[in-house]
């Protein structure tokens, strides 16, 4: 294949130029200025395009094994190369959880049959991610886990994540708190404020959220072990953040674009379609984590891709399901939330950053590496949420125009994804 004609963008090696790229039996064979097609090569004609280092989503939720009815690896992983990625990191909130080297094979061989798109997968912290006992970091490390985490819940008991972390410590795999304090928490269905009041529901405050965030930094802390703080949501947990970063800690932290864009009073109008862990907060706290992706101090964009059947998000507030759909809007998403946000900085958080926290391949196009490529452009779309791949069709992005779509997904020199305007896949 020839990618000829676009904009190559790769922060990690400094580029932003306007360059051909040449792939050969899955791996980058040239970049270069006006390179001519060869044989048989495919050309893809990338003018008025981004070409960048395949997007990682290093948040998503696969829902297999156990609840296919919400999402399979073959709809999950449609969904990503639709939505530009090349590559997603699975959370174990799965049904046996990801908590043993067993449970990891079947993900493994299930992701080699069936997959459109790598599948990296996140280990749980303790076993059946009940919080009580850690699980066996090693083990499920040697078993191809790229991270850990019991995403969907709380390690509550603090000596418990303690003793996960020491015992994993020599591994320096990065650790993803899910920061909710759920005695804080209790049935909360939405943020604690103005709206929660009047529309007489429970509501969960900010301090859930960063009491745990300044927790998990302190064990990070003492344990040196590597720290993510997932879906940030509340500028005080931004505030301690950075303020870890100043302390020698090793933290990174992500948003979501519903976190940017959306506030609590979103929920008057949507009802169970903004119902979100963590909560949709005020608009201070959306205002302060734009600034802060702004200022370079947020390291990832992610989607927390939360797939549900449309009976589980048709429920009343207090019953339905919490979380939504979103790999196939999260390009145009976030470029609605952040639209000034400079071309290199936008990548690196979809690319760059994902693969050196996670650890894994991917976070550039040089010669010799492999052939996972995103290309998108400036191209004004509407969401339409009953055409996604994904079985998850909830969406508080449903019905808006996004500026920038995904034109082309490319794995390991495979076109997986080709927007119709480009010809066919």
């Amino acid at each position: 294949m020839l990618v000829r004609g676009g904009r190559l963008v790769d922060p990690a090696q400094g580029i932003d130029a306007r360059l051909d790229v040449r792939i050969r039996e899955g791996a980058v064979a040239e970049i270069g200025e006006h390179l001519q097609p060869r044989g048989d090569e495919d050309v893809l004609e990338a003018q008025g395009c981004i070409v960048a280092p395949g997007f990682i989503d290093m948040h998503v939720h696969l829902r297999e094994p156990g609840y296919a009815e919400k999402e399979t690896i073959e709809t999950g992983t449609e969904a990503a190369v639709r939505g530009g990625f090349t590559a997603i990191a699975c959370m174990p909130n799965t049904n046996p959880a990801l908590d043993s080297p067993g449970v990891l094979a079947w993900l493994r061989d299930e992701v080699a049959r069936r997959a459109r798109c790598r599948v990296y997968p996140v280990a749980a912290i303790t076993l059946g991610r009940r919080g009580e006992e850690p699980a066996d970091a090693h083990a499920l490390r040697a078993a191809g886990a790229v991270a850990f985490s019991d995403d969907g819940n709380t390690v509550m008991n603090a000596r418990v994540l303690r003793d996960a972390a020491r015992a994993a410590g020599d591994l320096q795999t990065v650790f993803i708190s899910h920061a909710e304090d759920e005695h804080i928490k209790g049935d909360a269905v939405m943020h604690d404020g103005a709206v929660s009041h009047e529309l007489g529901v429970p509501g969960s405050p900010s301090i859930a959220e960063y009491v745990i965030v300044s927790r998990d930094l302190l064990i990070a802390h003492e344990m040196h072990v590597p720290w993510h703080i997932a879906h940030l949501s509340s500028h005080v947990s931004l505030a301690m953040v950075l303020r870890a970063r100043e302390s020698g800690v090793n933290v990174s932290c992500e948003v979501t674009p519903h976190h940017l864009v959306f506030t609590d009073e979103t929920v008057r109008d949507l009802g169970a379609g903004a119902k979100v862990n963590p909560p949709l907060r005020p608009q201070d706290d959306a205002r302060a984590l734009r600034d802060a992706v702004r200022a370079g101090q947020i390291d990832v964009f992610a989607t927390d891709h939360a797939p549900h059947t449309a009976a589980e998000k048709a429920g009343d507030l207090r019953t339905a399901a919490v979380g939504f759909t979103g790999l196939e809007v999260a390009v145009g998403a976030y470029a609605l939330a952040v639209p000034d946000l400079p071309p290199e900085r936008f990548v690196a958080m979809f690319s760059t950053n994902p693969a050196r926290i996670l650890g894994v391949a991917g976070g550039r196009l040089r010669v010799g590496d492999r052939a996972d490529v995103t290309v998108f452009a400036e191209r004004p779309w509407r969401v339409d949420a009953t055409a996604f791949a994904s079985k998850g069709k909830s969406t508080p992005f449903d019905g808006r125009v996004l500026p920038r779509r995904v034109v082309a997904t490319i794995v390991a020199g495979e076109t997986r994804y080709r927007d119709k305007a480009t010809g066919p896949t």
